[in-house]
């Protein structure tokens, strides 16, 4: 079973991004912002991390330069709703980082799946 690491700051984001991962036989550990995530990331190994890009504390780009750094192999999928700016220019940043994908909020679950897929193949 791939492991996946979800980091978003919506509680309702991470709890359907969780049920439709799992649904898919992925094995799914959430957390709440970067920092929780690079904590999670540091003491386990996962196949996928998913992190949104507009978070408290430690923001989505500065924790993708971060795990890149830690893992260089690690596989990202970066999401955004945007914020002050359109979600495509986050996720361009994103991409500059070497992310193996993004994703612009809302998507469908069925964009979510072919994603990971996609990325995990």
């Amino acid at each position: 079973m791939k492991k996946v690491l979800v980091i978003d700051d919506d509680p309702f984001i991470r709890d359907v991004l969780k049920q439709t991962l799992e649904r898919n036989s992925f094995a799914v550990t959430l957390a709440d912002d970067g920092e929780e995530g690079l904590q999670k990331f540091a003491t386990d190994s996962f196949d996928l991390v998913i992190t949104d890009l507009i978070m408290p504390k430690k923001e989505g780009v500065e924790t993708i330069a971060e795990l890149k750094k830690i893992a260089p192999e690690v596989k990202i999928i970066a999401i955004s709703g945007g914020y002050r700016l359109p979600a495509e220019n986050y996720l361009k940043i994103a991409s500059t980082l070497g992310v193996n994908g993004t994703l612009i909020k809302p998507f469908e679950k069925s964009e979510l799946i072919a994603a990971v897929n996609k990325v995990l193949e």
